[in-house]
């Protein structure tokens, strides 16, 4: 017989952390992670939108994901957790690799001197939605850090990441032959 994927547990409108203690789902921690988790939903519908053409955009995006799944994990369990596991963390070397991956991808755009509508193609469209995703989780991660201790990589990772969202939204319209569509600055 299957286990059973409802526990019960959260009827009562709380939820677990790693360590065993209980919270309101509507906290700022639970806040925090869930967006992180919509977030990471995003980058793999954005991940979905990969053809031929951007078939590397999609393995890395595949690789964020995993780094997502290790932030959320980071943000529900509490740094004061005592723990016989072993709770990944994200970490310096986690920014300093999302830096070199903007780097990387801007040196192969055409320099932006206008600013861009969010759109293009299917998968630009869907990375540039994600960024928005990303800040949006960004500010919730501000918010719990104003009432709790986080890790001092994690505000700092998300930030990173939505510029290489952004990044990687020209890049996928670049790789489709798709321009960036530029905001010609006027009302219509």
């Amino acid at each position: 017989m299957a286990t059973k994927i409802y526990t019960k547990t959260g009827d009562d409108g709380t939820t677990g952390l790693f360590g065993g203690s209980r919270v309101p789902k509507n906290s700022a921690r639970i806040e925090a992670y869930g967006t992180v988790d919509e977030l990471n939903s995003f980058v793999g519908y954005a991940a979905a939108a990969a053809d031929e053409r951007t078939e590397s955009l999609r393995s890395l995006l595949y690789s964020i994901q995993q780094n997502l799944f290790v932030l959320g994990a980071d943000l529900a369990t509490p740094l004061e957790t005592r723990s016989t596991y072993i709770i990944p963390r994200i970490d310096g070397n986690d920014v300093s690799h999302l830096e070199h991956l903007i780097d990387e991808h801007t040196a192969a755009l055409p320099e932006l001197k206008r600013f861009i509508l969010q759109g293009g193609s299917e998968l630009a469209a869907r990375l540039h939605l994600a960024r928005t995703i990303c800040r949006r989780a960004e500010r919730t991660l501000v918010t719990l850090s104003r009432l709790e201790e986080i890790g001092g990589h994690d505000i700092i990772f998300l930030n990173r990441l939505s510029d290489l969202l952004f990044v990687l939204a020209r890049r996928a319209n670049q790789l489709t032959n798709i321009s960036d569509v530029e905001w010609d600055g006027k009302k219509s």
